[in-house]
């Protein structure tokens, strides 16, 4: 993307932040549900033929990829020699903020793909110590899907979630039998690792094949969903075979555009859903409600100006959880102009803690190798 093309991409990004926010405290959430949702009915035919995940072109990142985006890692990083014997297996976040259909097409292009690419290299990029990365495209959900619920909404979240169950089962045809599995996804790519979970995962042999599930930027009931996914939350940096989860705020965090409508949904058992049951797990200390200083932080990412590196940042952010949230300590530093309307970090949830994810996946998987979870 060409620098006046990129600076009016961040422009734009600004605009609708800055005017989203507007909008709902003077008028509430039907203003953004107007001009976010799809226009017409859910029509499958709009997001073009699905995937063959037997073709290259349906990954963004797959084992011998020529200009994979998830094997990038930091300027002056060096990554160390050994690569871990993970299968890794990766759902990126929503990328496509268009409402003229329902489900992005498979390769969207213009801003969407850059996006798209973005998000796989400086998400999926924290794993590419532990193993080798897969990372599917699919015909997402666009961002408008996740404002009301609706027949709608759901046919398209469900046509996504279907592309990424078809990934899934093409990931574990050609990753080795054996291989110990790191699964990883982000705001909506989150929202589908969580039933690929339920669906998958939990009660199965394959379970134990599990480190770690990395179900970040989406809420998760410790009472009402948990139980459903087949796997506990992390206590500590040591456990594999469990799941992380946070969202990050900076102070004052408010958090009622996310949970005002979650909590009038039922969870994966039925039951109730509440703020104050949230799972939250550090990536930095790798415990369940755990705290961490900013000195324990192996990195943040910071990006250049035109988005396409970035160099990693010790010691500047820390974190501690409180009621269902990740609060951010320390000094935050440049990541750029999306922060969202009550100091939500969710763009960043990755970003923030790049270096402590990697240290983290890696730890878990010493841990699943020494113990081999099968047996």
């Amino acid at each position: 993307m060409c620098a006046r093309r990129f600076l009016m991409f961040v422009f734009v990004l600004i605009l609708l932040v800055v005017a989203a926010a507007f909008a709902i405290f003077q008028y509430g959430g039907r203003v953004l549900i107007s001009q976010a949702v799809p226009k017409g009915h859910f029509e499958a035919a709009k997001a073009g033929g699905g995937p063959d995940y037997a073709n290259a072109a349906s990954w963004l990142a797959r084992p011998g990829m020529t200009g994979d985006p998830a094997q990038w890692v930091p300027d002056r990083f060096v990554p160390q020699a050994y690569r871990g014997n993970a299968a890794i297996f990766y759902v990126h976040p929503t990328t496509y903020l268009y409402t003229d259909r329902w489900n992005a097409q498979l390769q969207p292009g213009g801003d969407s793909e850059f996006r798209t690419q973005l998000f796989a290299q400086s998400q999926a990029s924290a794993f590419n110590g532990s193993g080798q990365v897969w990372a599917p495209r699919y015909r997402q959900a666009a961002y408008g899907a996740f404002l009301l619920k609706s027949a709608d909404a759901q046919k398209a979240l469900d046509l996504a979630f279907a592309d990424v169950a078809a990934a899934f089962d093409r990931f574990l045809a050609e990753a080795p039998a054996d291989a110990p599995i790191i699964l990883a996804g982000h705001s909506q790519g989150a929202l589908h690792l969580e039933r690929l979970l339920k669906d998958r995962v939990a009660g199965k042999p394959l379970a134990k094949r599990v480190v770690a599930a990395y179900v970040v930027g989406w809420p998760i009931s410790t009472a009402s969903d948990l139980p459903k996914l087949g796997l506990p939350a992390c206590a500590s940096a040591d456990q594999a075979g469990c799941i992380l989860s946070w969202m990050s705020f900076g102070e004052p965090a408010n958090s009622d555009l996310i949970f005002d409508d979650w909590q009038k949904t039922s969870g994966l058992n039925g039951g109730e859903r509440r703020k104050a049951d949230v799972l939250c797990v550090n990536p930095i200390s790798g415990a369940k409600d755990g705290a961490a200083a900013p000195a324990d932080n192996p990195g943040t990412l910071v990006p250049t100006g035109d988005l396409k590196s970035a160099t990693l940042q010790p010691a500047s952010v820390g974190a501690h959880c409180s009621n269902g949230l990740l609060i951010l300590d320390g000094n935050i530093p440049p990541l750029g102009p999306f922060t969202l309307p009550g100091n939500n970090y969710h763009v960043y949830d990755y970003a923030l803690f790049w270096g402590a994810i990697r240290r983290d996946a890696s730890n878990r998987l010493s841990t699943w190798n020494t113990n081999d979870q099968r047996h």
